[in-house]
């Protein structure tokens, strides 16, 4: 069954990305946030980024003004009772990813593919809050959405073939390279860039060297495009201690303990970016 409406619970920085590229490859596309104001922002944000997008040539206005009319905004989880599949994008918390879940799989019809878009937490854990678990499954995509080239796919304990390869060609059909993990804590990408972060947060509060050379010392002599420290505020300090913590006792190692000095910053919360202030200040 080839995939063409698209629920996507929750309207923050992820949601709204993955809205933007199933719209502009013709998906049908209900956007859902529990707040009313990120929705109405969300919606902005992407008819921004696609007027950009005309304005540089990357295309052309009626391909944006099909993209827009491809999302709707949702208020209500029933909105998205009839999408083929429905991603959530919500913040990185067992609790409320398990309790959306719960709720989807009531709402939602038997055929429908429920997918999780965490960076972190057991797929299998979260099927395991449903009646579904072979209809549910782990696409996670970066961030940027619209520029990251890539999603990973995690197959949760009990998620079906025939779902792992749906949601395979879902992200390769919206342009993006996937690859498959086992679900293992922090799967692929964040079970490697996140301990490398926290070590770099160590050596700031072990007084190794200052944040601007550490990240300086990481982006010349690695070549690394965004230094370890101004790419944990970008991503979001709270998320970066989320993981780290879903790493900590999912594996039960010692290395993955989080650094204080990142548990104060967000206790404090300075957390990068979305606070305007975090290892820098913007």
């Amino acid at each position: 069954m080839k995939l063409k409406s698209i629920g996507i619970v929750g309207a923050g920085q992820m949601g709204r990305g993955i809205a933007q590229i199933m719209a502009q490859c013709d998906k049908k596309v209900w956007l859902y946030d529990l707040l009313p104001e990120f929705l109405a922002k969300s919606h902005s944000f992407i008819k921004e980024q696609l007027s950009k997008g005309v304005e540089k040539g990357k295309w052309d206005k009626a391909s944006a003004d099909q993209a827009l009319e491809n999302i709707k905004l949702c208020h209500r989880l029933e909105d998205l009772a009839d999408c083929d599949v429905v991603i959530e994008a919500a913040t990185e918390n067992k609790q409320i990813k398990g309790d959306l879940f719960k709720k989807l799989d009531e709402i939602v019809s038997s055929e429908c593919i429920l997918a999780s878009n965490t960076s972190s937490i057991s797929i299998t854990e979260i099927a395991g809050k449903t009646k579904r678990p072979e209809r549910v499954v782990g696409m996670h995509f970066m961030n940027p959405v619209p520029v990251m080239k890539l999603v990973e796919g995690i197959k949760g304990l009990g998620t079906s073939d025939e779902v792992f390869n749906q949601i395979k060609h879902l992200a390769e059909e919206v342009g993006k390279v996937f690859v498959s993990s086992n679900d293992y804590p922090g799967f692929i990408v964040n079970r490697v860039l996140l301990p490398m972060i926290n070590e770099a947060i160590f050596a700031v509060y072990e007084g190794v060297a200052s944040i601007h050379d550490i990240d300086t010392a990481m982006k010349l002599g690695t070549n690394q495009p965004m230094g370890p420290l101004e790419l944990a505020d970008f991503i979001g300090l709270d998320t970066c201690l989320s993981i780290m913590n879903v790493l900590h006792e999912g594996l039960g190692d010692s290395k993955y303990r989080p650094c204080p000095l990142l548990i104060n910053y967000v206790n404090a919360g300075y957390l990068g970016r979305k606070s305007k202030k975090g290892f820098y200040e913007y």
